[in-house]
């Protein structure tokens, strides 16, 4: 079947608010199988909105509809579909009494013009909105469908995931199954033309790459009679995969990195800390937003000056002097000073120039990251460590190893570069400790 994503609301075309919905819709209709051939966005002008109606179906069997199903004048999607399927509106008796439950349990006072929202086209098929106010619903006429959703992202995700996911997966044939693989150290264009082979010589399963900033992630989906055969035929290709880029994998499920390296250290019983300049508590973040995190995570320590690195961490003040601290030295002594006073097992550090603006003779994404860790415990063999970046010198002291690695990103986003750092900076540990 064929799709187009139709997201209404005036905010959007002002700017006001970002299209994160017509993203997350494509994403999820490309893995049930669909094919989606439109994005468009329109203000909340039924005249408008129903002369897209027409242009969409013109080409596709299937338009979803996001935003315009809330309680005000201005909201009229809904009214529009309804004209256009030659229904009317009428209450839905269970979205009115889940609507009065909602305003009673949060405690707040339901207005008149909130009961709107609970007006549905009389031929619809109600999706149920456990989230928010704005029920959603399903229309079809002769072979063409239409799902209208709520704007809000957190409630029309969460309809999606239920309901509309299980309505749509019905409409094709087969059984679909899919795993996504997430990649870290090699860009889009070089991972699709290693790929090539694979992606050339198969019609199903499929693959297709995906850029996101730092990393890739490649998703492979197979549809055959029985999700037996769907699932042996994915597996069969993760492990030719495998093959190609296995040392850049390092979740086949889908997994943020920050959870992949989380649960490895708990798994291993390992304690980790960090010391950070240049990101500022990123990565400390990016390891708490982790449920369960504090069974490897006990202290992290922000130093963005150089007094700070010096009083707080005791940081040689002379390499600091000699080679500044964006320099392989000083991110080597804050990963092993920072490791001995957090007393933990492993230690990361980074250091260097976010950016936009160039600092002396350093260019902006001049990064360095740091790692120390104490070798009674992970006893890890430097010769197995395979980083592509680390510098040449691994350098070993009362049991304490420590590498470091220059993350030249070349670019003046200051934001992306701090991203970048905290990428590498999990990277790091993880290929150390995996």
């Amino acid at each position: 079947m064929k799709a187009a994503v139709l997201c209404v609301g005036t905010e959007l075309l002002f700017g006001q608010t970002v299209n994160t919905n017509a993203t997350y819709i494509s994403h999820q209709l490309q893995l049930l199988g669909f094919d989606v051939l439109y994005h468009y966005v329109v203000g909340d002008n039924p005249k408008r909105l129903e002369r897209l109606l027409d242009v969409c179906f013109e080409d596709c069997d299937l338009i979803i509809t996001t935003g315009g199903l809330g309680p005000t004048e201005d909201d009229l999607t809904k009214e529009t579909i309804a004209k256009y399927f030659d229904d009317e509106l009428v209450y839905d008796e269970e979205s009115l009494s889940r609507l009065k439950k909602y305003f009673v349990d949060s405690n707040r006072k339901m207005t008149e013009n909130n009961l709107k929202q609970a007006l549905l086209p009389s031929k619809s098929t109600v999706f149920s909105n456990s989230y928010g106010t704005a029920p959603g619903f399903l229309l079809s006429q002769n072979n063409k469908y239409i799902i209208a959703l709520p704007g809000p992202p957190k409630e029309m995700m969460k309809m999606f995931d239920g309901e509309v996911f299980e309505y749509l997966s019905t409409k094709q044939k087969g059984a679909l199954f899919y795993k996504v693989i997430r990649t870290y150290g090699i860009g889009e264009s070089a991972l699709e033309t290693v790929l090539l082979p694979l992606i050339h010589g198969q019609t199903d399963p499929t693959i297709a790459t995906y850029a996101k900033e730092g990393e890739c992630s490649i998703r492979i989906a197979s549809k055959r009679k029985t999700l037996d055969e769907s699932k042996a035929a994915v597996d069969a290709m993760i492990e030719e995969v495998h093959k190609v880029i296995g040392r850049e994998i390092y979740s086949e499920d889908d997994e943020d990195y920050a959870k992949v390296l989380v649960d490895k250290l708990i798994s291993k019983d390992l304690l980790i800390t960090c010391v950070e300049s240049c990101t500022g508590g990123m990565f400390a973040s990016s390891i708490t937003d982790i449920s369960g995190a504090s069974d490897c995570f006990r202290r992290g320590f922000v130093t963005y000056s150089d007094e700070s690195k010096i009083e707080d961490l005791g940081v040689d003040s002379d390499l600091i002097k000699k080679y500044t601290a964006v320099s392989e030295q000083v991110a080597r002594d804050m990963a092993v000073k920072g490791l001995k006073k957090a007393d933990a097992d492993i230690c990361v550090s980074v250091s260097g120039i976010a950016g936009p603006d160039p600092w002396e003779k350093f260019s902006p994404g001049t990064i360095y990251v740091g790692v120390a860790f104490n070798n009674r415990k992970l006893k890890v063999k430097s010769s197995e460590v395979d980083i592509a970046g680390f510098n040449d010198e691994c350098l070993e002291s009362e049991g304490v190893v420590s590498f470091v690695k220059n993350l030249d990103t070349k670019r003046h986003d200051r934001n992306k570069n701090r991203r970048y750092a905290v990428l590498a900076m999990i990277d790091m540990v993880y290929k150390i400790i995996k």
